[in-house]
């Protein structure tokens, strides 16, 4: 009896591992990834060697046919040596395609060191074409991937199955908030509480449909009951380093994935590091860089991006300003004063979709407006004119902003730009919002434009302001594309 009990005893603390099976959708995604990196590498190899070596091969062209067919192959191990493949980076974009390129750079630069070290001939043209070309191709088809598993999602399969434990308001949002995004993959299965919301007479039998299966020291058998993918832990006090550290014991026996969100919100990037004290980790937070050198490489991004896109749209801004003009709605720009960076007020420019008398109608339509807070939004504004329904739908008409960027008054990334009277509404934090530079875009133009509640929209541009970074600038301009173009969240 005393064995078995020891038995036990080890496999709740996880020193009696018992992996699962991985689920079969995660399987497939992995090898049709690796289906794809192979033909990506191939079909770079073929291009490479076709291109250095036209015509029929000969025989000293030998090496390098041998080479096209093995390039995929060594791909295919560096990819796996970068843990391209991890169940956990499906899905995610950025770790994913970071994986990728990384392996990529790791591929030439071991071949160009094999070549070096051992004197060994190679072509460079073929080398400098077959390996980005090939990285290319398979970042590319990561991302066509990426999108199809993205579809699938929305139709409620290919979900990771969690377990969410804290406290039921946390909870709530967390599910509320994986509800409107499922691309995110993350399907909340059940519901551990604080022990007092669970026995007794006020016992919780579900938060938001989802049912409440235990407390926070049943979370593991929960975990175990459902066949779950990840235990998602949010913020609270009774979840400490002991919790958490015997809660990954248990659950590592059934490999199941342990995620934990922090008490700090929307703090992301390189702000956060862990710096170990006497034993202790703690979690160093860097202030954001507001000032100094990487102000100047965004400010000089803005204007020589935009003053590009004006030359290059400008035929379409030409169209735009002549339908206006034949609309007879007045004036093709709308001049409006708003507030930028630090307070100051400036004059925005847009193309005008509204009748000429639309500000002296706007006190009747007041109590209409579909937002809360402190905007002003109605779907079907009856001001809009018919050219500028369209123009609206797809925010071309914003394009005169890049002008505003141009002179420095607005970046291509950043808040929205607010009106003097909704500052006068704002509350304490809210006023962080001025202190960066407005944007012709942001992570409001990608999460969901004016379909977002006035909270919703003041987080997301807070969060920009604490982790901007060049690369987040362009990556929010590559999703406003989808965002325009499926017009959605525009009026």
């Amino acid at each position: 009896m005393a064995v078995v009990d020891q038995v036990q005893a080890e496999s709740s603390i996880g020193l009696a591992p018992r992996r699962s099976q991985p689920q079969q959708w995660t399987v497939r995604y992995r090898r049709m990834a690796g289906t794809l990196d192979f033909l990506a590498m191939l079909l770079a190899g073929g291009v490479a060697f076709v291109l250095r070596f036209p015509g029929v091969p000969q025989e000293g062209n030998v090496p390098y046919v041998v080479l096209t067919v093995a390039l995929p192959l060594l791909w295919l191990a560096v990819l796996m040596t970068c843990r391209a493949y991890q169940p956990r980076y499906i899905g995610v974009g950025y770790e994913e395609f970071h994986r990728v390129l990384r392996a990529g750079f790791i591929l030439t630069a071991s071949v160009a060191i094999v070549a070096y070290a051992t004197k060994t001939e190679v072509a460079r043209g073929y080398v400098v074409m077959a390996l980005p070309l090939g990285t290319f191709l398979a970042v590319v088809a990561r991302y066509r991937l990426r999108k199809w598993l993205h579809r699938r999602r929305w139709d409620g399969v290919y979900m990771r199955r969690v377990v969410a434990v804290g406290h039921r308001t946390s909870v709530s949002d967390l599910i509320r908030l994986l509800r409107r995004k499922k691309y995110h993959g993350m399907d909340i299965a059940a519901v551990c509480l604080p022990s007092a919301l669970v026995s007794g007479d006020d016992a919780v039998a579900e938060v938001e449909g989802v049912p409440v299966l235990g407390d926070f020291g049943q979370a593991a058998a929960v975990a175990e009951r459902i066949g779950a993918d990840s235990v998602a832990v949010l913020a609270c006090p009774e979840m400490d380093g002991v919790a958490l550290r015997r809660l990954a014991w248990q659950i590592e026996r059934d490999d199941i994935e342990l995620v934990v969100a922090p008490a700090l919100m929307d703090v992301t990037g390189p702000r956060i590091s862990i710096r170990p004290v006497s034993g202790l980790p703690l979690l160093h937070v860097e202030h954001p860089e507001l000032d100094g050198g990487r102000k100047l490489v965004k400010g000089l991004f803005d204007r020589v991006a935009a003053l590009s896109a004006i030359l290059v749209l400008s035929p379409l801004l030409l169209l735009i300003a002549v339908l206006i003009k034949v609309g007879r709605d007045g004036p093709v720009l709308f001049r409006q004063t708003r507030v930028g960076r630090g307070g100051r007020e400036f004059t925005v420019f847009k193309f005008r979709t509204m009748v000429q008398d639309a500000e002296l109608r706007k006190v009747e339509l007041l109590q209409a407006s579909d937002t809360d807070g402190v905007l002003f939004k109605i779907r079907r504004d009856p001001r809009v004119t018919r050219v500028g329904r369209t123009l609206r739908r797809y925010s071309l008409d914003e394009l005169p902003q890049l002008f505003n960027v141009v002179r420095g008054e607005m970046s291509l990334v950043g808040p929205r730009p607010p009106l003097p009277e909704e500052v006068a509404q704002y509350g304490g934090d809210v006023y962080r919002r001025l202190v960066v530079r407005p944007g012709l875009t942001g992570l409001w133009q990608v999460s969901g434009r004016s379909d977002l509640s006035w909270e919703e929209s003041v987080r997301l541009d807070l969060r920009y302001v604490d982790n901007w970074t060049l690369a987040l600038d362009l990556q929010i301009i590559w999703k406003t594309w989808s965002a325009v173009f499926r017009g959605s969240g525009a009026y």
